[in-house]
């Protein structure tokens, strides 16, 4: 399945959080893209990544927590 990151609406995002989330729940980004996707995330920039099917519920779960919000593309 792949999502659109779109922006992160908490008061005080905590980058490593955001960091340590889009590593573990992406398919195919390490924790050193993983940081720079965050970067572009808190800049105000739209990023998509990839998640794997098998956990796509707690996957949407942890970003919700995070205050990302996210738009399902497939």
């Amino acid at each position: 399945m792949k999502i659109n990151l779109l922006s992160c609406d908490a008061p005080r995002p905590d980058k490593r959080a955001i960091a340590q989330c889009i590593a573990e729940i992406s398919s195919n980004n390490d924790m050193a893209s993983s940081n720079n996707l965050t970067d572009i995330l808190l800049e105000g920039d739209a990023i998509e990544i990839e998640i794997a099917d098998r956990n796509t519920g707690s996957a949407l779960r942890a970003l919700r927590k995070l205050s990302i919000d996210y738009e399902i593309i497939e």
